[in-house]
């Protein structure tokens, strides 16, 4: 079963941001310069977090992870966006607050 996941981090290194950033690209939809929007599999999430703690310092970094349910049962109100409208993909139920 295939979760919506809100993920969001904060690396203090500029190398470590611009590799988390490329990674997170092609994991899910950017919605702001560190938040993401992610259709994951178990096993999917899986693998992001281990390419992700392959690139991070967790003396330095953070990572919040927040499940916003799965996929088939999930309610388009969960996420709200104020403010610059997200594009059209995403505008259907995003973002962060």
């Amino acid at each position: 079963m295939r979760n919506a996941y809100l993920i969001a981090y904060d690396v203090c290194d500029k190398k470590r941001l611009r590799k988390a950033y490329r990674l997170m690209c092609g994991a899910g939809d950017p919605l702001q310069y560190s938040v993401f929007r992610c259709e994951l599999s178990p096993m999917e999430k899986q693998s992001l977090q281990e390419s992700l703690w392959e690139i991070l310092n967790f003396a330095e970094d953070r990572v919040l992870v927040v499940n916003l349910g799965p996929l088939d049962g999930r309610r388009d109100n969960r996420i709200e966006c104020w403010g610059e409208p997200l594009t059209k993909e995403l505008s259907r139920g995003a973002v962060v607050i």
